[in-house]
């Protein structure tokens, strides 16, 4: 009942001869700034100075809440120019108060409004200024007010001073979330190093990490950020602790995270310790996409690594993928390793699109890989698969040792496909008969 409440502090306390005093007004100016009748708190404002009563810093105060909430932006320089004029001086909660709105409505500013934004954050620098000039030193919800905006507008420099600023008052945030938006805004920028530069790298880890964690805050997205910025600037062993701490603690680490982590290894020249990584990823649920297959192609042991992640995970189209590219390359793929994992793991389905990739290509493999896939699909059922896969070895002109055989027709059979047995058998038949000329034509020549 706002409107009651005026008339009686304006009219009927007056006659009555109640002596009016400042706290009543910042009441009403608060309750109609809650209310958002800004033009109401304005007034009453005004109206102090008519019934004389004195305004001090409080009412100042209070009116700029009211007003910076709305985004008046150029109402409250005018009223903190007239305050300063009537020799009124700010304080810190003033200076917070017009700070925090300034940088308020860089928050709700569209892209017409950019200029502008812009030019309130300006304003709100020149008040931290003035404000230190005079002798007030910024408190945490001074830097809390400053730090997110400055991040999102790209004032890097700028926040990056606050930040050296806190750490020599010893001044945490009052909220994490504002201390991890700037970690979030250095790193992506590729900067962590410059912007936390007057410390050292153990007191960085405490600082930007352990502080995080023994306060609570276990947030993905900052701490993923934060190896980010150590493998971009060279530093992955502690790019890999933070990485483990996370994994230690349950919290989610980023295949991107992983990817810088293996490239900033490979860069080093360090690829014993990229493998680890790449090993850590694929445990982790990660599979390496084509870009860290790249970056790992003259390590062939991380790309024996990354192939073998592919199929067991049954990507067998990208794997197959990754293979042709080396073999254009003039790469050579160790067909005959991946062959024997695959069907040692019961991966048949993987082994056979390899081996049928391999047989296609003439690729070099093994005759025992041959039987390793081959005995696979029978121990796994897959007796169609098998007569596939075998009569284009037989067609390649294939050697194999495969003693199954008549395994693999009696349950062609027993499944009714007879059809499938009937061929196998004359083929196999044929196959010998083969061999056997071949031998004869070998004797006669000898004799010869």
């Amino acid at each position: 009942m706002l409107n009651h409440a005026r008339c009686i502090v304006l009219e009927d306390m007056p006659k009555k001869g109640f002596e009016l005093d400042e706290d009543m007004f910042v009441l009403l100016i608060d309750s109609y700034g809650k209310a958002g009748i800004v033009q109401e708190s304005v007034k009453m404002f005004s109206k102090m100075k008519e019934l004389g009563v004195e305004r001090s810093v409080k009412s100042y105060d209070a009116l700029f809440k009211v007003i910076v909430r709305k985004g008046r932006y150029m109402m409250a320089k005018r009223f903190f120019n007239k305050m300063i004029d009537e020799g009124i001086g700010p304080t810190r909660h003033t200076y917070n108060v017009l700070i925090w709105g300034f940088f308020f409505v860089n928050e709700v500013a569209n892209c017409s409004q950019g200029i502008f934004a812009v030019d309130r954050i300006n304003d709100g620098l020149r008040l931290l200024e003035e404000m230190k000039s005079v002798g007030i030193k910024p408190n945490n919800v001074t830097y809390t007010t400053l730090l997110p905006d400055l991040c999102d507008a790209g004032k890097m420099t700028e926040a990056k001073d606050i930040l050296k600023e806190m750490v020599r008052r010893r001044i945490a945030p009052k909220d994490n979330s504002i201390f991890l938006k700037l970690l979030n805004s250095q790193c992506k920028a590729g900067d962590f190093e410059s912007g936390c530069g007057s410390m050292d790298r153990l007191e960085k880890q405490k600082f930007l990490f352990r502080q995080l964690l023994k306060k609570g805050v276990e947030d993905p997205l900052a701490f993923n950020n934060l190896i980010c910025g150590h493998a971009k600037e060279g530093t992955p062993d502690s790019a890999f602790e933070i990485l483990k701490i996370m994994g230690r603690k349950g919290i989610p680490r980023d295949a991107d995270a992983y990817r810088l982590l293996i490239e900033s290894y490979l860069r080093k020249g360090e690829p014993a310790d990229a493998k680890t990584a790449l090993d850590s990823m694929i445990e982790d649920g990660h599979l390496p996409d084509s870009s860290v297959f790249r970056g790992v192609k003259e390590n062939m042991d991380l790309v024996a690594k990354i192939l073998e992640a592919l199929l067991m995970r049954g990507h067998e189209e990208e794997a197959l993928g990754r293979i042709d590219l080396l073999m254009s390359s003039q790469c050579n793929v160790n067909f005959d390793s991946l062959l024997s994992i695959l069907s040692e793991k019961g991966k048949t389905i993987a082994a056979l699109k390899l081996l049928d990739f391999g047989l296609q290509r003439d690729c070099d493999i093994d005759f025992k890989s041959y039987d390793k896939v081959l005995d696979a699909l029978l121990a796994a059922g897959k007796t169609l698969n098998a007569y596939s896969i075998l009569c284009k070895i037989m067609e390649k002109g294939g050697v194999t040792s495969w003693r199954s055989y008549e395994d693999l027709i009696k349950s062609l059979n027993q499944e009714g496909n007879t059809k499938q047995a009937d061929i196998l058998s004359r083929m196999i038949k044929g196959d010998d008969k083969s061999h056997e000329n071949k031998k004869g034509k070998k004797k006669a020549s000898v004799a010869a």
